[in-house]
């Protein structure tokens, strides 16, 4: 891997085009890949290209699209010219796209065709096509994939706002984050750290790369270690990814702990409980890592066979299914950080991880567990480093309430360090409830337990009136399929059984919590709870 000692990404982009030229860089499945010398010649092409529309050192671009080659490109383009990216989420309505044009003060937007429809033609100007680089919004010369930029951009500072990603959280609105190109660099060699990318590593990208997690693990550490980039081009449903990764046959994917959690819930879960002996051969210990084992084989396989790094990271990730992926010795690593620290802060490679932990604490890097409970350990996750964002654009009261003066960024998550350095993720703070005695109640561990109990999707833990309410989302069409078995159904048949359902539930659940954490009251959510671009879910939308 080659990070310049200037942390700067024109010298990133130079090094790997001379070192790694014939191999190939960026491609859609299936189809013809760019090479890094390509790349290469893309990239300056795309600063000309910048030049002729009147884009200048400092302006902000917004990158508006699904992932694509080109969307690479224009970044490393914006990156090395000293343009400002704007990278935004595709799942990010036409109302907040407009929020962000206004409140970042863009002067131009690059769009996938497929998104065109939430922004007003004429809106803003230059307006271009990212899947073509087609201009859609004025007169100009068009884009020429062989053009050299009249300029030498050289006065680039390392330590500037080179990347405002807007955050779509789960506690409330967007904030404008200010990355660095030292910023994102110094977390690219953080995770090398944590795992090292080889430039003949295949990496299959699934995930958003308008996210700081997709962007810096799933795009710039591969980009800086010479090896192949796929996208897809559909969306990543199941046939689609199978046919993908049985061409790509990826060494390396990013994922968020709902997909993983899908697959086995609907694949792996019902094939363990199809035969009696196998359900009963589960409960044991023993011959429950061996049947791990074998279904481990087949999803391996299942993943195109060559899988080497399969990390998690965006939420926690469900104990049951952590603990199935271990047992099958699944190439896992679950990760954590924040895009306000570019984002990584902890990660272990595979195999190395401790159960229901995010691992190691990353190099170069500050973090502690501010003000910890006596009793548990349990306080504020503070960090400080090279990879801590420069704050929040055009809000200094917020930037205030999160970076220190001397610079430790307040995460707003609980954790606990062990004796070994290893960092658990508790939560997020501002979902934490204090009980009526002074006690911290963690609605997440609680939800673990909820999430277990047959025929549940999804849930969330709130207080309500001084009461724990759990929110649950029910499969319906599996609890119909189960009463077809009994009788014939009607929708009445439904309702009462999920009514006497949530109260067996309820049973459960209060059965394995301590006495603060018991729930109170069950309520069935009928609609899938919304979330953010790393499938959290948005708490406040639920109090």
């Amino acid at each position: 891997m080659f990070v310049p000692n200037t942390f700067l990404f024109r010298d990133l982009v130079a090094q790997v085009v001379a070192q790694f030229g014939p191999n190939k860089a960026l491609g859609f499945v299936g189809e013809d890949y760019l090479t890094y010398a390509q790349m290469g010649q893309r990239v300056e092409a795309v600063i000309a290209y910048f030049e002729d529309l009147g884009i200048k050192p400092g302006d902000k671009v917004i990158i508006y699209s699904q992932n694509m080659p080109n969307w690479g490109i224009v970044y490393l383009a914006s990156q090395c010219m000293g343009v400002v990216a704007v990278p935004v989420l595709p799942d990010f309505n036409k109302h907040e796209l407009e929020n962000i044009i206004v409140h970042s003060e863009a002067k131009a937007i690059f769009i996938s065709k497929s998104l065109e429809y939430k922004i007003d033609a004429g809106r803003l100007s230059p307006m271009v096509r990212l899947d073509d680089m087609v201009l859609l919004s004025a007169e100009a010369p068009l884009f020429c994939p062989n053009a050299v930029p009249e300029k030498t951009y050289s006065k680039i500072d390392a330590d500037a706002m080179s990347v405002l990603l807007y955050t779509s959280g789960t506690t409330g609105n967007s904030k404008g984050v200010m990355l660095s190109q030292r910023n994102l660099l110094s977390n690219v060699v953080q995770g090398d750290a944590v795992y090292r990318i080889m430039p003949d590593d295949r990496v299959l990208s699934i995930l958003p790369l308008s996210h700081t997690y997709e962007n810096t693990i799933g795009f710039l550490m591969p980009i800086a270690s010479g090896a192949c980039v796929s996208y897809l081009r559909k969306p990543p449903t199941a046939p689609v990814l199978q046919g993908a990764m049985k061409q790509v046959k990826p060494t390396v994917m990013l994922t968020v702990p709902m997909i993983i959690e899908k697959v086995y819930n609907k694949s792996i879960l019902p094939k363990l409980n199809e035969k009696f002996i196998t359900r009963l051969l589960y409960k044991f210990r023993p011959t429950q890592i061996l049947l791990s084992r074998i279904a481990g084989k087949s999803l391996k396989q299942s993943f195109g066979g060559e899988l080497k790094f399969f990390g998690v990271g965006g939420a926690k990730l469900d104990a049951t299914v952590e603990r199935f992926l271990l047992d099958a010795k699944f190439p896992v690593s679950i990760g954590y950080g924040l895009t306000e620290t570019s984002p990584l802060l902890a990660g272990s490679p595979p195999g190395k991880g401790k159960f229901q932990s995010t691992g190691l604490t990353v190099i170069n890097c500050e973090v502690i567990i501010h003000n910890p409970d006596p009793n548990t350990g349990v306080g504020e996750i503070w960090a400080r480093g090279a990879n801590v964002m420069l704050g929040y654009y055009k809000n200094d009261e917020i930037t205030k309430e999160v970076l220190t003066e001397d610079g430790w960024f307040k995460t707003g998550d609980l954790g606990e360090i062990d004796k070994n350095g290893i960092l658990s993720h508790k939560g997020r703070s501002k979902s934490m409830i204090v009980g009526p005695n002074g006690e911290n109640i963690y609605p997440e561990e609680i939800e673990s337990l909820i999430n277990k109990f047959d025929f549940v999707l999804e849930s969330v833990v709130v207080e309500r009136d001084n009461r724990l309410t759990a929110l649950v989302h029910f499969d319906k069409e599996a609890i119909e399929n189960k009463i077809q078995q009994i009788k014939d159904v009607t929708w009445h048949d439904v309702e009462d059984y999920i009514k006497e359902h949530m109260r067996r539930l309820q049973e459960s659940v209060n059965a394995k919590v301590n006495k603060q954490s018991r729930i109170q009251d069950v309520e069935a959510h009928h609609e899938p709870f919304v979330r953010t671009a790393t499938k959290k879910i948005k708490r406040f939308l639920y109090h």
